[in-house]
């Protein structure tokens, strides 16, 4: 697979990805990634929406705050019904007399862009949801946790239930690459383009990364860590 040209290049990779992740386990928690700096990503889950339904896939889009919620049901009316805050699913969740509840269990849900602060709700939701979870470019790590027992058992336990189905990740001088149920691509810029440098079958460390790539990504790698 080559690496996407543009955001629509990525966005159809990203949807046969998610088409074939979702086929093979239709019960799974999915991730998908699109790491272009500066990426509105609200846009890429109406669409991805859009292109499921095409599929005959009627997926529930969850936001963090009820502004973002606001906005995608201004911006994509068709999916107005579709869209929903994270604290009001969890409610729905609890509620036994809800209508279609056994629709709204099965239905995949695509969680957009959940930050750490939703890690509580999103672990709720995900353990009373009996279908496929998509986290379109989430973070739920928090980097205050640092290395201690929380973020151990967190690592170990509920982050550990998600794999992955989409990724394209910009490097310095590199690009990382994956589309479910393909390999881990790594990328090397050079003059004639980005080549294929090496494959990986899981998501490579940064050590791994630093020796196919070379001395020097590793120690910037941790000092992005450390100013972000």
């Amino acid at each position: 697979m080559n690496l996407p040209s543009d955001l629509y290049a990525a966005e159809a990779q990203l949807l046969t990805a998610v088409l074939a992740a979702f086929n093979k386990r239709p019960k799974g928690r999915w991730s998908a990634e699109i790491r272009f700096e500066g990426l509105r990503i609200m846009p890429v889950a109406l669409r991805l929406w859009e292109q499921l339904a095409n599929s005959l896939i009627e997926a529930i889009l969850l936001f963090p705050d009820a502004g973002a919620c606001a906005l995608a049901k201004r911006d994509a009316p068709d999916a107005a019904a579709f869209c929903s805050t994270l604290l009001d699913w969890q409610r729905v969740q609890l509620n036994e007399n809800s209508t279609n509840k056994t629709e709204q269990q099965e239905s995949p849900l695509i969680l957009v862009a959940p930050g750490p602060p939703d890690y509580a709700s999103v672990e709720e939701i995900c353990t009373n949801h009996s279908g496929a979870v998509l986290l379109l470019n989430g973070r739920l790590e928090d980097a205050a946790i640092g290395i201690g027992s929380v973020a151990r058992l967190r690592r170990k336990g509920f982050l550990a239930t998600w794999q992955n189905a989409y990724c394209v990740q910009p490097l310095l001088g590199a690009a990382l690459l994956h589309a479910f149920p393909s390999e881990w691509q790594l990328f090397k810029q050079s003059e004639a383009g980005f080549l294929a440098l090496a494959s990986f079958e899981q998501k490579p460390a940064a050590e791994e990364l630093d020796a196919a790539l070379g001395q020097g990504f590793l120690a910037i790698d941790r000092f992005l860590k450390d100013i972000s």
